[in-house]
């Protein structure tokens, strides 16, 4: 399997794989979703990386790298919004776009990369591992968005 940067014309086929997985609700209107889509493409140091399969995206993340002070100015990564279709699981495809992301991050200067599960299935947290993530080094936080703001 191969990975790839996404382009702006992935967006139909990247919502449907959303709408597949089920992972989470996804922008709309439709007019909402391509905004948010093109400027997703345009934020600096923000790359979506697909990998397709038959005649669709089989499975995408995006890696967010964010410039850093510390770790002698080397930049943070961030993966984010890792989604395969349940119809290409075990090929192959979720595992060339996380490796897509860390080849990047790594050639992009990255200290670490960090990301985070909410999914409680044993297979989910092998997966992640047997792609280079290691389980405890951090502690992750997270704060929700509070229901009284706004927007």
């Amino acid at each position: 399997m191969t990975a790839r940067p996404a382009l702006p014309s992935d967006l139909p086929s990247l919502l449907a794989l959303f709408a597949a997985s089920k992972v989470s609700a996804v922008a709309e209107p439709p007019a909402r979703a391509e905004r948010l889509w093109q400027e997703t493409l345009a934020h600096p140091g923000v790359t979506v990386f697909v990998s397709d399969g038959d005649g669709g995206i089989a499975a995408t993340c995006m890696l967010v790298t964010a410039p850093n002070l510390l770790r002698g100015g080397r930049s943070h990564g961030f993966l984010e919004n890792v989604v395969t279709h349940p119809d290409h699981r075990g090929r192959g495809h979720g595992r060339a776009v996380v490796r897509a992301a860390l080849a990047h991050a790594w050639a992009s200067g990255c200290h670490h990369v960090l990301m985070q599960s909410g999914r409680a299935d044993p297979r989910v947290h092998a997966f992640y591992e047997s792609v280079g993530f290691v389980p405890g080094r951090r502690t992750a936080y997270v704060a929700q968005r509070p229901a009284a703001v706004a927007g």
